[in-house]
């Protein structure tokens, strides 16, 4: 029978990333820092050393032989790294995939009022997802789904060019687009 992990054994905490002060466990560490002379020392004396400056001991390189560490405040380090990630992920993009369906014999006032949403998502900088769904046994119409959405490539391509071309998967053929012009904002 299997043990269950406990909570506190799944969660690894960020202080539990970097080996701090009284957990390095090196005799001997390159001592690196602002206001603190770069040197080898005995790890007694780097500690006294951080102490004396009021700041943390934080294992940086531990493969390096001697172990390079860091005097520096600790939890303002972690604050700062926390603030970094934020607004990493506040820079990466949101990529909005919109999809427009149509059936093999789509009218043409059907297939002129999905242009025009196609158009307003490509223009708002989304990308595009166009189908055809062949329900039973339209699917021997394979040609007409294909010539439908070059059709829609076609009148489309100074929104947005296309990604993929149209492919048949199972009941479904797809093609993507993409915006040619970035996002208004």
């Amino acid at each position: 029978m299997r043990r269950k992990k406990s909570r506190q054994q799944r969660v690894t905490r960020k202080e539990d990333q970097h080996k701090i002060n009284q957990k390095i466990r090196a005799s001997e560490v390159r001592l690196v820092g602002d206001n603190v002379e770069m040197d080898v020392y005995p790890i007694e004396k780097a500690l006294a050393i951080a102490e004396e400056l009021g700041l943390d001991l934080v294992e940086i390189s531990p493969d390096a032989k001697p172990p390079v560490v860091k005097a520096m405040d600790y939890k303002k380090f972690l604050y700062e790294q926390k603030k970094r990630e934020k607004v990493m992920k506040a820079k990466a993009s949101k990529v909005v995939v919109k999809e427009i369906r149509f059936g093999p014999n789509t009218d043409d006032h059907d297939y002129e009022f999905k242009k025009k949403n196609a158009e307003k998502f490509l223009k708002d900088g989304a990308k595009l997802k166009a189908f055809v769904f062949f329900k039973g046994r339209s699917i021997v119409f394979k040609d007409k789904g294909e010539i439908l959405l070059l059709r829609l490539a076609t009148d489309l391509e100074e929104f947005g060019k296309v990604e993929q071309m149209p492919k048949l998967e199972g009941k479904r053929m797809t093609m993507f687009m993409s915006p040619t012009t970035s996002k208004k904002k």
